[in-house]
């Protein structure tokens, strides 16, 4: 068996150009780019807002079927596909998000990509990269201090330490500090109460940066951040707490997009990185609508399965920052589809076209899910080496009785290269006007319905049930003026269920909303369901044990 190159050890043979020059091939000036270093930088606000009156390009979204541990490589594709389109001449920006540490040190891995599909420094922008992610974590724990601080000194707002929603966070896998009691030890150190960390990618603050267009609307958002409430049942609003100025300023430099490049030297925006499961999923809205301006196609990607990162990525940023998708690429690979068939990781190297097509109902489920918002579809079948010519000819097949094409791509082993064949499907779609997007459901319902409408259209669910106490808790956010929000879904990544073992494409299930949480500042609503975590542990065996630094001074062990 020949050898391959570890994504580490292909990342660090790049032929890396410097930063100016990647911004040079986007028309950005020198002097409006912020360098960290010689291979990375920001942005300038100043630039950004020069460009309001050009023409968008085309908007491409890369999402995929739920994932398994085969691994489907939507990253990979993404950034493969924008070097894919490069390559055919068309000027193309790939956005992504930034790597949250927990699933680096866990089990995730990174969020570079993959083989010859990736986008660099790997290590950089898998660690602490431009420190966004630090920014993001102090603004939203300063906010919690002064919670806590303004309790300390006599509490004017009146507010019930009961009914404080404002936990800490850290980027983090750390399940030991999902729920604690603080401020123990006497007077001097406060009130003691129970609260609790959530990991960085799924704090408010998070989804606000991703969200806002500009500086002053970071601030305003910041501002409408409900900490908790008042003896009266009031809500109390970071701004009540003079907490917005100081969390914008410590956000200031996180909120311009950053710019990277391929291992083809193409452009790479990555910023901002909400988790699919917990959050919305999506980078930036900034760096999304900086690149649309910038190229003529822009290739983004929504987190884990489509039944999360997409539905959030229509459902949610692209109604709240008025974006309208032209053409949608789902990544499925064989090794995952026979899982959804039934086969166990150990034995998906041995062909088995019968499982294959049984897992096939779970791409199809998403095919259909992504036409439901008006988007046209083709699907990219990630290579691996044990597929054989039956397998991919069932995927194939399978997905022309959709109505669609099945494209087998290659850029993981062959970059660009690899993966044109998709990049002129994808600029087919993207011109032939197809695209009729809509979001999946109106504002003016009610919270609830919006809920079951996810529940019932997106994951087939046959009931969707709900405490009286959330039920009542929704009820009120609608009376106090939140009813025209959007749902963001809290739900395991696995499944169309909230049973992470339920595979495939599973019919008339229950989705059981145990907690929602309101976002007032990002301007969402938060439903939690079945056994969701927003602080995730480690597992067993984390990625962390395997993480060093070699003789010569090099990380191993980044995926």
């Amino acid at each position: 068996m020949p050898f391959i190159k570890s994504d580490i050890e292909i990342a660090r043979g790049a032929a890396k150009k410097p930063i100016f020059e990647i911004g040079t091939k986007l028309g950005i000036p020198a002097e409006q780019l912020v360098p960290y270093g010689h291979d990375k930088a920001k942005v300038s606000a100043e630039f950004i807002a020069g460009q309001a009156g050009k023409k968008d390009g085309k908007l491409i979204l890369v999402t995929a079927i739920n994932p398994t541990p085969a691994g489907e490589g939507k990253t990979t594709t993404t950034v493969g596909l924008g070097d894919g389109l490069n390559r055919i001449g068309k000027k193309a920006i790939v956005c992504i998000r930034e790597a949250s540490l927990g699933p680096c040190f866990g089990i995730k891995g990174g969020a570079a990509g993959g083989g010859y599909a990736q986008v660099v420094p790997m290590e950089d922008i898998n660690l602490h990269f431009t420190g966004d992610f630090h920014a993001i974590t102090s603004a939203h724990n300063l906010l919690a201090a002064m919670v806590d601080n303004h309790i300390y000194w006599g509490n004017e707002e009146n507010i019930d330490i009961r009914r404080i929603t404002w936990r800490r966070v850290m980027d983090m896998n750390d399940r030991a500090l999902r729920s604690m009691v603080s401020s123990l030890g006497g007077i001097a150190n406060g009130f003691p109460r129970q609260g609790g960390f959530d990991i960085t990618v799924a704090s408010e603050v998070m989804a606000i940066l991703c969200l806002a267009t500009d500086l002053k609307d970071l601030e305003r958002r910041l501002g409408d951040i409900i900490i908790g409430y008042r003896f009266d049942r009031t809500p109390v609003h970071a701004r009540d707490l003079k907490a917005d100025g100081a969390m914008a300023v410590l956000l200031k430099d996180a909120m311009q997009p950053n710019l990277v490049q391929t291992l083809e030297n193409n452009p790479a925006f990555v910023h901002g990185g909400p988790f699919a499961n917990i959050a919305h999923g999506c980078n930036s809205v900034t760096a999304t609508k900086t690149a649309l301006k910038l190229g003529d196609y822009v290739v983004t990607e929504a987190g884990f399965g489509a039944d999360l990162g997409a539905e959030k990525f229509f459902d949610i940023k692209c109604r709240k920052a008025g974006l309208k998708p032209d053409a949608a690429v789902i990544v499925a690979t064989v090794r995952a589809l026979k899982m959804n068939g039934g086969v166990k990781k150990d034995d998906l190297g041995t062909e088995d076209v019968v499982a294959l097509k049984k897992g096939c109902a779970n791409l199809g489920r998403h095919v259909a899910n992504v036409r439901r918002f008006g988007v046209p579809v083709v699907v990219a079948i990630n290579h691996f080496v044990s597929d054989t010519d039956a397998e991919i000819a069932a995927v194939k097949e399978f997905v022309s009785r959709l109505g669609a094409e099945a494209i087998l791509c290659q850029h993981w082993a062959k970059g660009s290269a690899g993966i044109e064949e998709l990049a002129h499907k994808v600029v087919e779609l993207a011109e032939s006007g197809q695209a009729k997007f809509q979001p999946l459901y109106g504002d003016d319902i009610s919270l609830f319905e919006k809920i079951e409408i996810v529940a019932s259209k997106i994951y087939h669910a046959g009931e969707v049930t709900a405490d009286k106490a959330v039920r009542d808790q929704l009820q009120t956010w609608e009376e106090q003026g939140y009813g025209k929000l959007p749902v963001c879904m809290a739900k395991t990544q696995y499944s169309f269920s909230t049973d992470p073992n339920l595979r495939g494409a599973p019919e008339g299930h229950i989705v059981s909303v145990r907690e929602v949480r309101l976002s007032a500042g990002a301007g969402f609503v938060v439903a939690i369901t079945g056994e969701i975590m927003t602080m995730p542990g480690l597992p067993k065996s984390p990625s962390a044990e395997r993480i060093f630094l070699n003789d010569q001074g090099y990380i191993e062990g980044l995926f």
